[in-house]
């Protein structure tokens, strides 16, 4: 049966409907799977969405035409963006009224940890460089395939769409391959490292919840009982908010003396909803119109964000992998990852000396780590590691654009 012809038709959602769900029920299930108290959470949706990807790709590749390939690669796509702006919302009205007094405190830190952070996976790009490029026929293809690598390694689906741009058009397919690779590890090796911490060090969870929380213990911003609220729950507050979102990211900043038509700079959706919600989640009101979301629908956004967004990169990518995959790539990616993380975590400690829960926070924005988040907020039993996550995330963002723009400079 033909299920995406040259629109999407009826039996081509429903199959898109089933192929969710049915991701979904095996995704929390390998999830749930704990060795030695470690296991995946929400990132098993993406192990799974990965499989289901690779099976796709390959029968779809047999059973109808490119376009046909690329109309359901699309459609996955769209749940990646709608289940970004679900979870990032959520996030930034979570961490709002804490968000500026932890950034007031800590901003010279949060701007070192996250350059730290992009200056070490990209070390590590110049690196594999030079180690890998007298192995390789074509110098200028593994450069952009080394770009691609960086982005993938650190979740930066603006870098990603940077480096595409800033090379020549007959090496974009090969950044898009590099990313492919070193994206899995870059997600799970996150997701990983959050739980790996806290049990090489020790922790007391207790212990590090009581000082997030004493750190980010924010003033009550107003009477609820005065305000106006439009629903009972706040919906129509996080509409407009990912509504204004949106429209914030989408603003092009040029970066070169061409204007719009060279090399720009956005916060882009990710970076626009989340300095939205985190206004409206700290101001909690305009005038005397409330902006505040009950804290269940919240945290029901945020996790059915994060599935949606898991599933919306996982399939994709599982129907590319095959094809661009090569050991040393994914070996590449994974010190792009594993490096920055070490060295952060390090430097957060013992120079900055942040407390556990804030390093680890600021370490999966630095990151831009949206799967870890989640994550560690699960370990942590708090969302108060929201506010170190949005306190660097913008700093390593603009880092890691500039990053690519760099390393393509320096390639050539």
């Amino acid at each position: 049966m033909k299920l995406f012809g040259g629109v999407i038709s009826v039996s081509g959602m429903a199959f898109l409907v089933f192929s969710v769900f049915a991701i979904v029920a095996v995704g929390y299930l390998l999830g749930r799977v704990t060795i030695k108290g470690i296991n995946l959470g929400t990132a098993g949706v993406f192990i799974v969405a990965l499989l289901y990807g690779a099976f796709l790709g390959n029968f779809l590749n047999e059973t109808v035409n490119k376009e046909g390939v690329d109309i359901v690669k699309e459609a996955f796509k769209s749940l990646d963006t709608l289940g970004l702006i679900l979870f990032v919302a959520a996030v930034g009205f979570i961490a709002g009224p804490n968000f500026f007094k932890n950034l007031k405190k800590n901003f010279k830190s949060y701007i070192l940890l996250g350059v730290v952070i992009i200056a070490s996976s990209a070390a590590v790009a110049i690196a594999c460089f030079f180690i890998g490029r007298g192995s390789e026929a074509n110098t200028e293809e593994f450069m952009a395939e080394l770009t691609g690598l960086l982005s993938g390694a650190l979740t930066s689906t603006p870098a990603f769409s940077a480096s595409r741009e800033a090379v020549a058009k007959a090496y974009q397919d090969a950044v898009t391959a590099g990313y492919s690779i070193s994206y899995i590890f870059g997600v799970i090796g996150v997701v990983l490292f959050v739980q790996l911490i806290p049990k090489i060090m020790k922790a007391d969870m207790d212990k590090e919840r009581a000082l997030i929380t004493a750190n980010n213990t924010a003033k009550n911003n107003g009477t609820n009982e005065k305000l106006i609220t439009i629903d009972s729950v706040g919906l129509w507050v996080f509409a407009i908010a990912a509504v204004v979102g949106v429209l914030v990211g989408a603003i092009k900043i040029p970066l070169t003396s061409n204007g719009l038509s060279g090399t720009t700079f956005s916060l882009t959706t990710t970076g626009g909803v989340l300095l939205t919600t985190l206004v409206c989640g700290h101001f909690g009101h305009i005038g005397r119109i409330s902006l505040t979301v009950k804290t269940s629908v919240l945290e029901t956004f945020r996790e059915f964000g994060l599935m949606l967004f898991l599933i919306g990169a996982g399939v994709p990518g599982g129907m590319k992998f095959v094809q661009y995959f090569k050991p040393v790539y994914f070996v590449y990616g994974v010190a792009m990852t594993i490096v920055p993380m070490i060295i952060g975590f390090i430097f957060a400690k013992y120079v900055l000396k942040l407390p556990l829960l804030n390093n680890l926070g600021s370490i999966t924005g630095g990151m831009t780590s949206t799967p870890a988040l989640g994550t560690l907020i699960s370990v942590s039993g708090t969302s108060d590691v929201a506010s170190a996550y949005a306190s660097t995330y913008p700093i390593a963002l603009i880092a890691v654009v500039l990053a690519s723009q760099l390393l393509i400079m320096f390639f050539k």
